[in-house]
């Protein structure tokens, strides 16, 4: 053993998820299915991209759009390769996640429910654009016709609380378990 690895025998805390990521892994098709059950009902009831529904006025609708970029839209205006980037980013990210989610400690569980969160978003995302060619958005916020929030769907809040876990993470736990503090 070299003088950089962690011996995981005299730190519990850095002993891998193994086959215990099947829990997360579990959590991400959750997040999956809720994200295309929601996506399929919102399309069969709203129908026509851009309809819209006030839920709570003046700062919540149900509206169906249709995103053909990323986040935000980014690039959606770009004749069709972004599609498939977005995709293969998607799918490249997913893998990642998968095999990173073995490897994470156990102790790191903020981390892995935050990866978590991220794969089951990321796939749902992935699974629209090849189906359809866009990513189906329903979620409105806005305040009146002053303000709007992007158009988002499930998928999406689990990539952004994913992701918000992993800073988080990041931030106050990874240099605890370096450190030998579980």
């Amino acid at each position: 053993m070299t003088e950089n690895t962690p011996n995981t025998q005299n730190t519990p805390h850095l002993i891998p998820n193994g086959k215990f990521a099947f829990g997360y892994y579990i959590l991400a098709l959750a997040v999956l299915v809720i994200d295309q059950i929601t996506k399929i009902g919102f399309q069969k009831w709203l129908k026509v991209e851009y309809t819209s529904v006030p839920v709570i006025e003046p700062f919540f609708n149900w509206t169906l759009a249709y995103n053909r970029g990323a986040a935000f839209s980014f690039l959606a205006n770009q004749g069709g390769w972004q599609k498939y980037f977005f995709a293969l980013l998607g799918i490249a990210v997913s893998v990642f996640i998968i095999r990173y989610l073995r490897q994470i400690p156990k102790s790191a569980k903020v981390l892995s429910l935050g990866l978590a969160l991220v794969l089951g978003g990321a796939i749902g995302n992935v699974i629209d654009r090849f189906l359809y060619g866009y990513v189906i958005d329903f979620i409105h916020i806005h305040w009146y016709d002053v303000w709007n929030y992007p158009v988002f769907n499930v998928a999406d809040i689990g990539i952004c609380v994913g992701m918000a876990l992993v800073v988080w993470d990041m931030l106050f736990f990874e240099s605890k378990r370096k450190n030998g503090v579980s």
